[in-house]
Protein backbone atom coordinates (compact mmCIF):
# COMPACT_ATOMS: atom_id res chain seq x y z
CA UNK A 1 0.00 0.00 0.00
CA UNK A 2 1.46 3.16 -1.06
CA UNK A 3 1.93 6.35 0.98
CA UNK A 4 0.67 9.53 -0.49
CA UNK A 5 2.92 11.54 -1.71
CA UNK A 6 3.46 15.45 -0.33
CA UNK A 7 1.19 16.24 -3.63
CA UNK A 8 -1.63 13.66 -2.96
CA UNK A 9 -4.31 13.29 -0.37
CA UNK A 10 -5.19 9.84 0.69
CA UNK A 11 -9.32 9.56 1.68
CA UNK A 12 -10.97 6.21 2.45
CA UNK A 13 -14.52 5.61 1.92
CA UNK A 14 -15.45 3.67 5.10
CA UNK A 15 -19.94 3.77 4.59
CA UNK A 16 -21.89 3.55 1.42
CA UNK A 17 -25.20 3.83 3.43
CA UNK A 18 -26.84 3.44 7.02
CA UNK A 19 -26.32 0.11 8.12
CA UNK A 20 -23.24 -0.43 6.65
CA UNK A 21 -20.77 -2.77 8.13
CA UNK A 22 -18.01 -1.67 10.56
CA UNK A 23 -15.37 -3.32 8.58
CA UNK A 24 -14.67 -0.09 6.51
CA UNK A 25 -13.64 1.70 9.61
CA UNK A 26 -11.44 -0.92 10.85
CA UNK A 27 -9.59 -1.97 7.57
CA UNK A 28 -9.11 2.00 6.65
CA UNK A 29 -7.50 2.69 10.31
CA UNK A 30 -5.01 -0.02 9.44
CA UNK A 31 -4.28 2.16 5.94
CA UNK A 32 -0.84 3.83 6.09
CA UNK A 33 -0.82 7.29 5.24
CA UNK A 34 -4.63 8.15 5.56
CA UNK A 35 -5.78 11.21 6.45
CA UNK A 36 -9.43 11.31 5.94
CA UNK A 37 -12.30 8.86 6.45
CA UNK A 38 -15.88 9.77 5.28
CA UNK A 39 -18.75 8.27 5.81
CA UNK A 40 -21.99 8.53 3.58
CA UNK A 41 -25.28 7.48 5.48
CA UNK A 42 -28.03 9.19 3.60
CA UNK A 43 -30.20 8.42 0.93
CA UNK A 44 -33.59 9.78 0.05
CA UNK A 45 -34.97 6.94 1.74
CA UNK A 46 -32.82 7.40 4.46
CA UNK A 47 -34.02 10.47 5.24
CA UNK A 48 -38.00 9.48 5.07
CA UNK A 49 -36.92 7.00 8.04
CA UNK A 50 -35.03 9.10 9.76
CA UNK A 51 -38.42 11.53 10.16
CA UNK A 52 -40.28 8.93 10.87
CA UNK A 53 -37.28 8.50 14.38
CA UNK A 54 -37.74 12.10 15.19
CA UNK A 55 -41.49 12.20 14.91
CA UNK A 56 -41.19 9.72 18.02
CA UNK A 57 -38.08 11.65 19.57
CA UNK A 58 -37.50 15.22 18.59
CA UNK A 59 -34.16 14.36 19.67
CA UNK A 60 -33.61 11.71 17.59
CA UNK A 61 -33.82 11.96 13.54
CA UNK A 62 -29.95 10.99 13.11
CA UNK A 63 -28.07 7.90 12.88
CA UNK A 64 -27.56 6.80 16.28
CA UNK A 65 -25.01 3.90 15.36
CA UNK A 66 -22.55 6.37 14.38
CA UNK A 67 -21.59 7.38 18.14
CA UNK A 68 -21.33 3.33 18.85
CA UNK A 69 -18.99 3.40 16.08
CA UNK A 70 -17.21 7.15 17.02
CA UNK A 71 -17.02 5.75 20.74
CA UNK A 72 -14.89 2.44 19.40
CA UNK A 73 -13.06 4.17 16.57
CA UNK A 74 -12.62 7.70 16.61
CA UNK A 75 -9.72 8.23 19.69
CA UNK A 76 -7.68 6.13 17.62
CA UNK A 77 -8.28 8.05 14.05
CA UNK A 78 -7.35 11.24 16.26
CA UNK A 79 -4.21 9.90 17.85
CA UNK A 80 -3.26 8.76 14.16
CA UNK A 81 -4.23 12.40 12.33
CA UNK A 82 -7.14 10.84 10.77
CA UNK A 83 -9.89 13.32 10.20
CA UNK A 84 -13.74 12.18 9.86
CA UNK A 85 -16.70 13.92 7.72
CA UNK A 86 -19.81 12.30 7.84
CA UNK A 87 -22.85 12.85 7.37
CA UNK A 88 -24.02 10.53 9.81
CA UNK A 89 -26.29 14.23 11.10
CA UNK A 90 -29.20 13.69 9.07
CA UNK A 91 -31.81 15.70 10.29
CA UNK A 92 -30.33 16.67 13.64
CA UNK A 93 -27.15 17.33 12.92
CA UNK A 94 -26.21 19.48 16.17
CA UNK A 95 -28.10 16.54 18.40
CA UNK A 96 -26.05 13.96 16.76
CA UNK A 97 -22.71 16.35 17.48
CA UNK A 98 -23.90 16.82 20.96
CA UNK A 99 -23.94 12.82 21.75
CA UNK A 100 -20.76 12.08 20.56
CA UNK A 101 -19.22 14.96 22.41
CA UNK A 102 -20.92 13.81 25.73
CA UNK A 103 -20.05 9.92 24.89
CA UNK A 104 -16.12 11.53 24.50
CA UNK A 105 -15.77 13.08 27.25
CA UNK A 106 -17.31 9.99 29.56
CA UNK A 107 -14.61 8.30 28.04
CA UNK A 108 -12.00 11.06 28.68
CA UNK A 109 -11.30 12.14 25.08
CA UNK A 110 -11.08 15.74 23.91
CA UNK A 111 -12.43 15.67 20.19
CA UNK A 112 -12.88 19.11 18.72
CA UNK A 113 -16.35 18.41 16.55
CA UNK A 114 -17.34 20.55 13.65
CA UNK A 115 -20.77 20.96 12.76
CA UNK A 116 -22.47 21.76 9.18
CA UNK A 117 -25.90 22.43 9.35
CA UNK A 118 -28.41 25.09 7.37
CA UNK A 119 -30.08 22.39 5.06
CA UNK A 120 -33.17 22.65 6.53
CA UNK A 121 -35.33 24.17 3.87
CA UNK A 122 -39.08 24.10 5.41
CA UNK A 123 -38.89 27.39 6.19
CA UNK A 124 -37.55 28.44 2.54
CA UNK A 125 -40.29 26.73 1.39
CA UNK A 126 -42.98 28.07 3.01
CA UNK A 127 -41.55 31.40 2.41
CA UNK A 128 -42.21 30.72 -1.54
CA UNK A 129 -45.64 29.91 -0.65
CA UNK A 130 -46.28 32.75 0.96
CA UNK A 131 -44.38 34.64 -2.32
CA UNK A 132 -47.14 32.67 -4.53
CA UNK A 133 -44.05 30.63 -6.11
CA UNK A 134 -46.42 27.50 -7.32
CA UNK A 135 -43.89 24.33 -6.01
CA UNK A 136 -44.05 21.50 -7.97
CA UNK A 137 -41.71 17.64 -8.35
CA UNK A 138 -39.17 18.23 -10.28
CA UNK A 139 -39.64 14.40 -11.72
CA UNK A 140 -43.34 14.74 -11.55
CA UNK A 141 -44.70 17.95 -11.92
CA UNK A 142 -47.38 16.97 -9.29
CA UNK A 143 -48.12 20.11 -7.11
CA UNK A 144 -46.77 19.71 -3.78
CA UNK A 145 -48.43 18.87 -0.71
CA UNK A 146 -50.30 21.09 2.04
CA UNK A 147 -47.28 20.65 4.13
CA UNK A 148 -44.06 18.56 5.10
CA UNK A 149 -42.26 16.61 7.33
CA UNK A 150 -38.98 17.69 6.56
CA UNK A 151 -37.78 19.47 3.76
CA UNK A 152 -33.80 19.61 3.07
CA UNK A 153 -31.57 21.58 0.77
CA UNK A 154 -28.37 19.61 -0.70
CA UNK A 155 -25.49 21.54 0.25
CA UNK A 156 -22.11 21.37 -0.98
CA UNK A 157 -18.49 21.22 -0.13
CA UNK A 158 -17.12 24.44 1.36
CA UNK A 159 -18.70 24.21 4.54
CA UNK A 160 -16.80 21.29 5.38
CA UNK A 161 -13.85 22.64 4.11
CA UNK A 162 -14.55 25.71 6.46
CA UNK A 163 -15.18 23.21 9.26
CA UNK A 164 -11.52 21.70 8.65
CA UNK A 165 -9.74 25.36 8.48
CA UNK A 166 -11.25 25.71 11.66
CA UNK A 167 -9.25 22.36 13.25
CA UNK A 168 -12.16 19.92 13.53
CA UNK A 169 -11.29 16.56 14.19
CA UNK A 170 -14.26 15.20 12.96
CA UNK A 171 -16.89 17.09 10.77
CA UNK A 172 -20.63 16.23 10.95
CA UNK A 173 -23.11 17.33 8.17
CA UNK A 174 -26.88 17.17 7.55
CA UNK A 175 -27.86 17.12 4.43
CA UNK A 176 -24.99 17.66 1.82
CA UNK A 177 -24.27 16.20 -1.96
CA UNK A 178 -22.78 12.61 -1.21
CA UNK A 179 -19.58 13.48 -2.92
CA UNK A 180 -19.26 16.59 -0.96
CA UNK A 181 -17.19 15.20 1.49
CA UNK A 182 -14.99 13.95 0.02
CA UNK A 183 -14.40 17.35 -2.13
CA UNK A 184 -14.38 19.36 1.49
CA UNK A 185 -11.41 17.47 2.88
CA UNK A 186 -9.98 18.23 -0.94
CA UNK A 187 -11.11 21.93 -1.04
CA UNK A 188 -9.11 22.40 2.55
CA UNK A 189 -5.97 20.87 1.17
CA UNK A 190 -5.48 22.28 -1.99
CA UNK A 191 -7.20 25.60 -0.92
CA UNK A 192 -9.49 25.29 -4.40
CA UNK A 193 -11.46 27.94 -5.36
CA UNK A 194 -15.20 28.20 -7.20
CA UNK A 195 -13.62 28.80 -10.09
CA UNK A 196 -10.99 25.94 -10.13
CA UNK A 197 -14.06 23.92 -12.19
CA UNK A 198 -12.15 21.42 -13.80
CA UNK A 199 -10.61 20.41 -10.45
CA UNK A 200 -13.72 20.65 -8.56
CA UNK A 201 -15.39 18.18 -11.16
CA UNK A 202 -12.21 15.64 -10.45
CA UNK A 203 -12.97 15.99 -6.62
CA UNK A 204 -16.33 15.52 -6.86
CA UNK A 205 -15.95 12.21 -9.37
CA UNK A 206 -13.52 11.06 -6.31
CA UNK A 207 -15.93 11.09 -3.85
CA UNK A 208 -18.59 10.17 -6.23
CA UNK A 209 -16.41 6.83 -6.58
CA UNK A 210 -16.37 6.04 -3.15
CA UNK A 211 -19.93 7.40 -1.94
CA UNK A 212 -21.50 3.72 -1.78
CA UNK A 213 -18.41 2.29 -0.40
CA UNK A 214 -17.59 -1.37 -1.31
CA UNK A 215 -19.40 -0.96 -4.56
CA UNK A 216 -16.13 0.75 -5.95
CA UNK A 217 -14.21 -2.39 -4.73
CA UNK A 218 -16.24 -4.88 -6.99
CA UNK A 219 -19.58 -5.33 -4.77
CA UNK A 220 -22.43 -5.40 -7.23
CA UNK A 221 -20.04 -5.48 -10.15
CA UNK A 222 -21.80 -7.48 -12.95
CA UNK A 223 -18.74 -10.55 -13.11
CA UNK A 224 -19.37 -11.24 -9.12
CA UNK A 225 -17.68 -14.89 -9.41
CA UNK A 226 -14.76 -12.79 -10.11
CA UNK A 227 -14.66 -11.29 -7.07
CA UNK A 228 -12.85 -13.05 -4.06
CA UNK A 229 -13.15 -13.07 -0.77
CA UNK A 230 -16.75 -11.11 0.12
CA UNK A 231 -16.63 -11.61 3.54
CA UNK A 232 -13.58 -9.41 3.87
CA UNK A 233 -14.20 -7.15 0.74
CA UNK A 234 -11.73 -4.03 0.98
CA UNK A 235 -13.33 -0.53 1.02
CA UNK A 236 -12.32 2.39 -1.45
CA UNK A 237 -9.32 4.73 -1.16
CA UNK A 238 -8.67 7.44 -3.35
CA UNK A 239 -5.22 9.22 -3.42
CA UNK A 240 -5.53 12.47 -5.21
CA UNK A 241 -3.37 14.93 -6.83
CA UNK A 242 -3.92 18.71 -7.04
CA UNK A 243 -5.43 18.55 -10.32
CA UNK A 244 -8.33 16.19 -9.29
CA UNK A 245 -6.86 13.11 -10.95
CA UNK A 246 -6.57 10.53 -8.53
CA UNK A 247 -6.05 6.29 -8.17
CA UNK A 248 -8.44 4.19 -6.95
CA UNK A 249 -7.21 1.16 -4.37
CA UNK A 250 -8.37 -0.77 -1.44
CA UNK A 251 -6.17 -2.33 1.42
CA UNK A 252 -3.78 -4.49 0.88
CA UNK A 253 -4.75 -8.39 1.68
CA UNK A 254 -8.50 -7.50 1.55
CA UNK A 255 -11.18 -9.23 -0.77
CA UNK A 256 -12.79 -7.31 -3.66
CA UNK A 257 -11.67 -6.36 -7.39
CA UNK A 258 -10.23 -2.83 -8.36
CA UNK A 259 -10.08 -3.13 -12.36
CA UNK A 260 -11.86 -0.95 -15.00
CA UNK A 261 -14.79 -2.72 -15.50
CA UNK A 262 -15.39 -2.18 -11.97
CA UNK A 263 -14.43 1.71 -11.93
CA UNK A 264 -16.89 2.08 -14.78
CA UNK A 265 -19.69 0.51 -13.26
CA UNK A 266 -19.49 2.67 -10.41
CA UNK A 267 -18.83 5.89 -12.28
CA UNK A 268 -22.30 5.46 -14.23
CA UNK A 269 -23.89 5.10 -10.96
CA UNK A 270 -27.09 7.75 -10.67
CA UNK A 271 -25.30 10.23 -12.79
CA UNK A 272 -28.27 10.85 -15.27
CA UNK A 273 -27.03 13.16 -18.03
CA UNK A 274 -23.46 11.98 -17.82
CA UNK A 275 -22.19 15.64 -19.63
CA UNK A 276 -24.29 17.75 -16.56
CA UNK A 277 -23.73 16.01 -13.29
CA UNK A 278 -25.17 19.00 -11.46
CA UNK A 279 -23.70 19.37 -8.20
CA UNK A 280 -23.83 22.36 -5.66
CA UNK A 281 -20.38 23.41 -6.36
CA UNK A 282 -20.06 22.07 -10.11
CA UNK A 283 -21.89 20.81 -13.11
CA UNK A 284 -19.63 17.74 -13.74
CA UNK A 285 -18.99 16.41 -17.91
CA UNK A 286 -17.92 12.75 -17.05
CA UNK A 287 -18.13 11.81 -20.66
CA UNK A 288 -14.60 12.94 -21.00
CA UNK A 289 -13.14 10.68 -18.04
CA UNK A 290 -10.70 8.31 -18.92
CA UNK A 291 -9.60 5.04 -16.72
CA UNK A 292 -6.36 3.17 -16.89
CA UNK A 293 -5.25 -0.19 -15.23
CA UNK A 294 -1.71 0.85 -13.09
CA UNK A 295 -1.46 -2.52 -11.61
CA UNK A 296 -3.23 -5.06 -9.57
CA UNK A 297 -6.46 -3.57 -8.06
CA UNK A 298 -5.48 0.04 -8.84
CA UNK A 299 -6.74 2.30 -11.66
CA UNK A 300 -5.96 5.66 -12.33
CA UNK A 301 -9.19 8.30 -13.12
CA UNK A 302 -8.36 11.42 -14.75
CA UNK A 303 -10.38 13.91 -17.54
CA UNK A 304 -13.12 15.09 -15.40
CA UNK A 305 -14.22 18.98 -16.60
CA UNK A 306 -16.25 21.52 -14.86
CA UNK A 307 -18.92 24.19 -15.48
CA UNK A 308 -20.10 26.49 -13.35
CA UNK A 309 -22.88 25.68 -11.02
CA UNK A 310 -26.64 26.84 -11.33
CA UNK A 311 -28.15 29.58 -8.63
CA UNK A 312 -30.51 26.68 -7.04
CA UNK A 313 -30.13 24.17 -4.74
CA UNK A 314 -31.80 20.71 -5.02
CA UNK A 315 -34.34 19.97 -2.33
CA UNK A 316 -35.62 16.72 -0.82
CA UNK A 317 -38.62 16.67 1.31
CA UNK A 318 -40.78 14.31 3.00
CA UNK A 319 -44.85 14.33 3.96
CA UNK A 320 -47.34 11.49 5.40
CA UNK A 321 -49.54 9.68 3.11
CA UNK A 322 -51.60 7.66 5.18
CA UNK A 323 -50.22 4.11 5.75
CA UNK A 324 -48.23 0.89 4.67
CA UNK A 325 -47.86 -2.54 5.45
CA UNK A 326 -46.31 -5.77 4.28
CA UNK A 327 -46.21 -9.19 4.70
CA UNK A 328 -44.72 -12.39 3.46
CA UNK A 329 -45.57 -16.22 2.86
CA UNK A 330 -43.52 -18.54 1.93
CA UNK A 331 -45.69 -21.94 0.12
CA UNK A 332 -44.17 -25.29 -1.04
CA UNK A 333 -45.39 -28.17 -2.63
CA UNK A 334 -47.32 -29.05 -5.92
CA UNK A 335 -48.71 -25.80 -7.74
CA UNK A 336 -46.53 -23.75 -5.52
CA UNK A 337 -47.06 -20.32 -7.47
CA UNK A 338 -50.37 -20.65 -8.01
CA UNK A 339 -51.43 -21.26 -4.86
CA UNK A 340 -49.06 -18.17 -3.78
CA UNK A 341 -51.02 -16.27 -6.20
CA UNK A 342 -54.08 -17.37 -4.81
CA UNK A 343 -53.74 -16.32 -1.38
CA UNK A 344 -52.51 -13.30 -1.85
CA UNK A 345 -55.84 -12.67 -3.93
CA UNK A 346 -57.90 -14.20 -1.11
CA UNK A 347 -56.23 -11.80 1.51
CA UNK A 348 -57.04 -8.70 -0.36
CA UNK A 349 -60.47 -9.96 -1.02
CA UNK A 350 -61.49 -11.02 2.43
CA UNK A 351 -60.41 -7.76 4.04
CA UNK A 352 -61.74 -5.73 1.63
CA UNK A 353 -65.23 -7.78 3.00
CA UNK A 354 -64.26 -6.97 6.67
CA UNK A 355 -63.66 -3.44 5.33
CA UNK A 356 -67.22 -2.81 3.92
CA UNK A 357 -68.76 -4.36 7.05
CA UNK A 358 -67.06 -1.80 9.31
CA UNK A 359 -67.27 1.12 6.68
CA UNK A 360 -63.97 1.46 6.02
CA UNK A 361 -62.85 2.66 2.50
CA UNK A 362 -60.67 0.47 0.00
CA UNK A 363 -57.18 0.53 -0.18
CA UNK A 364 -55.46 3.34 -1.66
CA UNK A 365 -53.12 0.71 -3.49
CA UNK A 366 -52.19 -3.02 -3.60
CA UNK A 367 -49.46 -5.11 -5.27
CA UNK A 368 -48.73 -8.95 -5.29
CA UNK A 369 -45.58 -10.22 -6.28
CA UNK A 370 -44.65 -14.25 -5.98
CA UNK A 371 -41.26 -14.24 -5.81
CA UNK A 372 -39.23 -16.99 -7.67
CA UNK A 373 -41.84 -16.79 -10.81
CA UNK A 374 -39.22 -13.82 -12.41
CA UNK A 375 -42.15 -11.07 -11.75
CA UNK A 376 -38.97 -8.03 -12.37
CA UNK A 377 -38.59 -9.64 -15.90
CA UNK A 378 -42.12 -9.36 -16.85
CA UNK A 379 -42.88 -10.71 -20.44
CA UNK A 380 -39.66 -12.23 -20.69
CA UNK A 381 -39.57 -14.56 -17.96
CA UNK A 382 -38.84 -18.03 -18.61
CA UNK A 383 -38.50 -19.71 -14.82
CA UNK A 384 -40.07 -23.30 -15.00
CA UNK A 385 -42.05 -22.72 -12.29
CA UNK A 386 -40.92 -24.79 -9.48
CA UNK A 387 -41.96 -26.50 -5.61
CA UNK A 388 -41.57 -23.38 -4.02
CA UNK A 389 -43.06 -19.63 -3.77
CA UNK A 390 -42.56 -16.62 -1.56
CA UNK A 391 -45.93 -14.38 -1.84
CA UNK A 392 -45.67 -10.40 -1.25
CA UNK A 393 -48.56 -8.38 -0.78
CA UNK A 394 -48.52 -4.98 -0.10
CA UNK A 395 -51.29 -2.17 0.68
CA UNK A 396 -51.78 1.23 1.61
CA UNK A 397 -54.37 2.67 2.76
CA UNK A 398 -55.70 6.23 4.53
CA UNK A 399 -56.78 4.94 7.48
CA UNK A 400 -54.41 3.29 9.97
CA UNK A 401 -56.82 0.82 11.35
CA UNK A 402 -57.58 -0.51 7.95
CA UNK A 403 -54.11 -1.34 7.39
CA UNK A 404 -53.75 -3.40 11.06
CA UNK A 405 -56.85 -5.09 9.86
CA UNK A 406 -54.66 -6.34 6.68
CA UNK A 407 -52.01 -7.15 9.39
CA UNK A 408 -53.83 -9.36 11.15
CA UNK A 409 -54.86 -11.49 8.46
CA UNK A 410 -51.85 -12.82 7.17
CA UNK A 411 -51.23 -15.93 9.41
CA UNK A 412 -54.78 -16.89 9.09
CA UNK A 413 -53.54 -18.38 5.67
CA UNK A 414 -51.36 -20.91 7.61
CA UNK A 415 -54.91 -22.85 8.49
CA UNK A 416 -56.81 -21.58 6.05
CA UNK A 417 -55.53 -21.67 2.68
CA UNK A 418 -53.27 -23.73 0.34
CA UNK A 419 -51.67 -26.66 1.58
CA UNK A 420 -48.08 -25.95 2.39
CA UNK A 421 -48.58 -22.42 3.50
CA UNK A 422 -45.54 -21.55 5.54
CA UNK A 423 -43.22 -18.69 6.95
CA UNK A 424 -42.48 -15.99 8.73
CA UNK A 425 -45.27 -16.91 11.59
CA UNK A 426 -42.35 -17.19 14.27
CA UNK A 427 -41.99 -12.92 13.49
CA UNK A 428 -45.46 -12.01 14.42
CA UNK A 429 -47.80 -9.93 12.82
CA UNK A 430 -45.93 -7.27 10.16
CA UNK A 431 -45.64 -3.73 11.14
CA UNK A 432 -47.96 -1.11 10.27
CA UNK A 433 -45.65 2.54 9.31
CA UNK A 434 -46.59 5.58 8.26
CA UNK A 435 -46.34 6.13 4.63
CA UNK A 436 -43.80 9.02 3.89
CA UNK A 437 -43.81 10.22 0.49
CA UNK A 438 -40.93 12.66 -1.32
CA UNK A 439 -41.08 15.17 -2.62
CA UNK A 440 -37.78 16.78 -4.73
CA UNK A 441 -37.85 20.59 -5.63
CA UNK A 442 -35.54 23.42 -6.01
CA UNK A 443 -34.94 26.28 -4.46
CA UNK A 444 -32.50 30.10 -4.84
CA UNK A 445 -29.70 29.31 -3.33
CA UNK A 446 -29.65 32.81 -1.71
CA UNK A 447 -32.57 31.86 0.44
CA UNK A 448 -30.46 29.00 2.26
CA UNK A 449 -27.83 29.76 4.56
CA UNK A 450 -25.15 27.14 5.64
CA UNK A 451 -23.82 27.57 8.94
CA UNK A 452 -20.68 26.28 10.86
CA UNK A 453 -20.17 25.41 14.24
CA UNK A 454 -17.00 24.16 15.33
CA UNK A 455 -15.73 23.51 19.54
CA UNK A 456 -19.36 24.54 20.37
CA UNK A 457 -18.30 27.85 18.87
CA UNK A 458 -20.19 29.16 15.79
CA UNK A 459 -17.61 30.14 12.93
CA UNK A 460 -18.05 33.28 10.55
CA UNK A 461 -19.00 31.38 7.38
CA UNK A 462 -20.08 32.99 3.85
CA UNK A 463 -20.59 30.89 0.56
CA UNK A 464 -18.20 32.07 -1.88
CA UNK A 465 -19.38 33.56 -4.91
CA UNK A 466 -19.64 31.22 -7.93
CA UNK A 467 -19.11 31.54 -11.81
CA UNK A 468 -22.46 32.51 -13.42
CA UNK A 469 -23.74 29.05 -15.31
CA UNK A 470 -24.48 30.33 -18.79
CA UNK A 471 -27.16 27.52 -20.39
CA UNK A 472 -25.53 27.22 -23.77
CA UNK A 473 -22.64 26.02 -22.21
CA UNK A 474 -24.80 22.50 -20.90
CA UNK A 475 -25.20 20.67 -23.81
CA UNK A 476 -26.94 17.22 -23.69
CA UNK A 477 -24.81 14.09 -24.86
CA UNK A 478 -27.86 12.04 -25.76
CA UNK A 479 -27.01 9.54 -28.28
CA UNK A 480 -27.96 9.70 -32.21
CA UNK A 481 -28.34 6.01 -33.37
CA UNK A 482 -26.35 4.29 -36.52
CA UNK A 483 -27.51 1.49 -38.61
CA UNK A 484 -24.92 -1.48 -38.32
CA UNK A 485 -25.09 -4.43 -39.27
CA UNK A 486 -25.34 -7.24 -35.73
CA UNK A 487 -22.07 -10.09 -35.80
CA UNK A 488 -24.41 -13.63 -36.59
CA UNK A 489 -22.71 -15.08 -33.65
CA UNK A 490 -24.24 -12.49 -31.20
CA UNK A 491 -27.82 -13.19 -32.51
CA UNK A 492 -30.20 -14.50 -29.46
CA UNK A 493 -27.74 -14.18 -26.78
CA UNK A 494 -28.51 -11.79 -23.85
CA UNK A 495 -26.67 -7.97 -23.77
CA UNK A 496 -24.70 -9.70 -20.50
CA UNK A 497 -22.24 -11.32 -23.19
CA UNK A 498 -21.39 -8.18 -24.23
CA UNK A 499 -21.87 -5.82 -21.40
CA UNK A 500 -21.70 -4.92 -17.89
CA UNK A 501 -24.03 -3.11 -16.11
CA UNK A 502 -25.24 -1.36 -12.65
CA UNK A 503 -28.30 0.22 -11.99
CA UNK A 504 -29.86 2.76 -9.23
CA UNK A 505 -32.47 5.48 -8.69
CA UNK A 506 -33.32 8.79 -7.92
CA UNK A 507 -36.97 8.96 -6.74
CA UNK A 508 -39.43 7.12 -9.24
CA UNK A 509 -36.02 7.63 -12.10
CA UNK A 510 -33.97 4.62 -12.77
CA UNK A 511 -30.59 5.26 -13.99
CA UNK A 512 -29.18 2.14 -15.76
CA UNK A 513 -24.91 2.37 -16.73
CA UNK A 514 -24.34 -0.33 -19.53
CA UNK A 515 -20.64 -0.71 -20.07
CA UNK A 516 -18.71 -2.58 -23.29
CA UNK A 517 -16.61 -6.02 -22.01
CA UNK A 518 -14.50 -4.96 -25.33
CA UNK A 519 -14.42 -1.54 -28.05
CA UNK A 520 -15.99 -3.81 -31.03
CA UNK A 521 -19.05 -4.20 -29.15
CA UNK A 522 -19.68 0.09 -28.66
CA UNK A 523 -21.26 0.22 -32.37
CA UNK A 524 -23.23 -3.28 -31.24
CA UNK A 525 -24.32 -1.20 -28.06
CA UNK A 526 -25.10 1.99 -29.99
CA UNK A 527 -27.28 0.16 -31.79
CA UNK A 528 -29.19 -1.83 -29.56
CA UNK A 529 -29.76 0.81 -26.61
CA UNK A 530 -31.98 2.83 -28.89
CA UNK A 531 -34.64 4.63 -26.31
CA UNK A 532 -37.39 2.77 -28.15
CA UNK A 533 -35.55 -0.71 -27.89
CA UNK A 534 -34.85 -0.06 -24.20
CA UNK A 535 -38.78 0.52 -23.36
CA UNK A 536 -39.79 -2.15 -25.08
CA UNK A 537 -37.56 -4.39 -23.43
CA UNK A 538 -38.85 -2.41 -20.15
CA UNK A 539 -42.57 -1.73 -20.27
CA UNK A 540 -44.04 -3.70 -17.61
CA UNK A 541 -42.11 -1.86 -15.70
CA UNK A 542 -41.01 1.29 -16.95
CA UNK A 543 -44.17 4.17 -17.83
CA UNK A 544 -42.07 7.63 -18.49
CA UNK A 545 -39.81 8.44 -21.11
CA UNK A 546 -36.18 6.78 -21.75
CA UNK A 547 -33.41 8.58 -22.46
CA UNK A 548 -30.02 6.85 -23.33
CA UNK A 549 -26.57 8.91 -23.31
CA UNK A 550 -22.85 8.07 -24.18
CA UNK A 551 -19.80 8.47 -22.32
CA UNK A 552 -17.07 7.04 -25.64
CA UNK A 553 -13.60 7.38 -23.89
CA UNK A 554 -15.22 4.45 -21.43
CA UNK A 555 -17.34 2.92 -23.91
CA UNK A 556 -20.32 2.90 -21.57
CA UNK A 557 -24.41 4.28 -21.75
CA UNK A 558 -26.34 5.17 -19.19
CA UNK A 559 -29.86 5.07 -19.61
CA UNK A 560 -32.32 7.16 -17.70
CA UNK A 561 -36.28 5.86 -17.48
CA UNK A 562 -38.63 8.23 -15.41
CA UNK A 563 -41.68 6.66 -14.48
CA UNK A 564 -39.91 3.40 -13.71
CA UNK A 565 -39.85 2.39 -9.84
CA UNK A 566 -43.36 2.11 -8.91
CA UNK A 567 -43.09 5.95 -7.37
CA UNK A 568 -39.24 4.90 -5.90
CA UNK A 569 -38.47 4.78 -2.27
CA UNK A 570 -40.96 3.91 0.58
CA UNK A 571 -43.46 5.10 -1.90
CA UNK A 572 -42.72 2.27 -4.26
CA UNK A 573 -45.03 -1.20 -3.72
CA UNK A 574 -42.28 -3.25 -5.25
CA UNK A 575 -39.77 -5.82 -4.03
CA UNK A 576 -37.23 -3.86 -5.65
CA UNK A 577 -38.12 -0.51 -4.94
CA UNK A 578 -35.05 1.15 -5.51
CA UNK A 579 -34.47 -0.08 -9.03
CA UNK A 580 -31.22 -2.21 -8.24
CA UNK A 581 -32.06 -5.11 -9.75
CA UNK A 582 -32.84 -3.14 -13.19
CA UNK A 583 -29.86 -3.62 -15.03
CA UNK A 584 -30.01 -7.32 -14.50
CA UNK A 585 -33.67 -6.89 -15.95
CA UNK A 586 -31.68 -5.01 -18.72
CA UNK A 587 -28.99 -7.62 -19.55
CA UNK A 588 -31.21 -10.14 -20.07
CA UNK A 589 -32.26 -8.56 -23.15
CA UNK A 590 -31.51 -10.50 -26.05
CA UNK A 591 -29.55 -9.10 -28.61
CA UNK A 592 -31.42 -8.85 -32.43
CA UNK A 593 -30.72 -7.05 -35.86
Amino acid sequence: MSMPTPNTIKIGGACGFWGDSSLGTEQLLKVPGIQYITYDYLAELTLAIMAGMRMKNPEHGYALDFIDLMKRTLPAAKSKGIKIIANAGGLNPAGCAAALQQAMIEAGHTIRIGVVSGDDATGTLGQLRKDGVELRDQHSSQAAPPFFLTANAYLGAFPIAAALDAGADIVITGRVVDSAMVLGALVHEFKWQTTDLNPLAQGSLAGHIVECGAQATGGLFTDWQQVPDWANIGYPIVEVAADGSFELSKPEGTGGLVNKAVATEQLLYEIHDPANYALPDVVCDFTTVNIEETGPNRVRIYGATGKAPSDLYKVCATYPEGFRCIGMLSIVGFDAHAKAKRTGETILERTRAMFKRQGLADYTRTSIEIIGSETDLGPHAQVQLGHEAMMRIAITHSDKKAAAIFSREIAPAGTSYAPGTSGNFGMGRPNVTPLVKMFSCFVPKHMQTAAVQVGGENIQYQEPEHPKARAETHPTTEQSFDEITVPRELLGKPLIEIAHGRSGDKGDTSNVGIVARKPEYWPVLRYLLRPKNVKNHLAHLVKGEVHTFELPQVQAFNLVMKEALDGGGMTSMRNDPLGKGMAQVMLNMKITE
